[in-house]
């Protein structure tokens, strides 16, 4: 199946509400304006449940909202092989075509050669099943995997050689603004979704507009790029569902901005 085409698409990740039903967070999303959810693997759409993934995929279709990727915990190097075509074929029944996959279970700093081999070993045996299928994967970019710092997740792709595979983006946890927006930059030509959150300063969960200089600038690098990208809601404050509306409406007018050329200057 065809990735879609060229628009910066905002959407949700469904763990966001992962206490409610997987066809309320459909409804909510539609009602915000959203037009994609990626699903996550542990609650809303376990791969063997091919009951539930087809419920999701009838009520995405009712509601006219897309489905963005499939959000594995599949970690190269540790779980097994079989884990991870089990994510391949569940999002091949969601009828999406991108799996998101964890890039092992310890940060670059600390990970030997050995423990680094097996990771790109087996993202390169699960690329390849994915490929047969016409899905891509992408690493969550992610403390305590190999794809936690931009130069770490560039080596690894580059280990890895494969041209289904590249990553998601997110600001890391503490990073000032321009060092966020430098690292996207790097890694801008292999990225295929950003999760989108405000956390300032450490983990403490803000309204998305609280994070403006940091989210304009990246829309902006975003747009620049013409290429289709999911930008997906993660993290809004204390779960709340009934603070989707707004954070939907700042992430849509920011992309508006972006894509209507209103961006700031970078």
């Amino acid at each position: 199946m065809s990735p879609p085409g060229t628009a910066l698409r905002p959407g949700l990740c469904s763990v966001t509400l992962r206490h409610l039903p997987a066809e309320e967070v459909i409804a909510l999303a539609a009602a915000a304006g959203l037009e994609t959810i990626e699903w996550g693997a542990d609650v809303h759409a376990p791969a063997h449940s091919p009951a539930g993934l087809a419920t999701i995929a009838d009520a995405s279709r009712h509601y006219g909202v897309g489905i963005a990727s499939y959000g594995s915990y599949w970690r190269a190097g540790t779980s097994s092989l079989a884990e991870g075509e089990a994510a391949l074929r569940a999002a091949d029944a969601l009828g999406c075509h991108r799996v998101r996959v964890w890039a092992g279970v310890a940060g670059s700093d600390v990970t030997d050669a050995p423990v680094r081999e097996a990771v790109v070993r087996d993202v390169r045996t699960l690329a390849d099943r994915a490929a047969t299928l016409g899905l891509e994967i992408a690493f969550e970019h992610h403390d305590r995997t190999l794809a936690d710092t931009p130069a770490s997740t560039l080596d690894l792709l580059a280990a890895v050689d494969r041209p289904n595979v590249g990553t998601y983006w997110q600001p890391r946890v503490g990073e000032t603004t321009d060092v966020a927006v430098a690292g996207l930059e790097a890694l801008l030509p292999y990225v295929r979704a950003v999760h989108v959150f405000s956390w300032w300063p450490g983990i403490a969960r803000l309204p998305l507009a609280d994070r403006a200089d940091l989210w304009t600038r990246v829309m902006a690098v975003l747009a620049s790029t013409g290429r289709g990208l999911d930008l997906l809601l993660e993290f809004v404050p204390d779960d709340d569902a009934s603070v989707l509306p707004t954070e939907a409406a700042t992430l849509r007018g920011w992309i508006d901005g972006a894509t209507e050329g209103r961006g700031p200057a970078r």
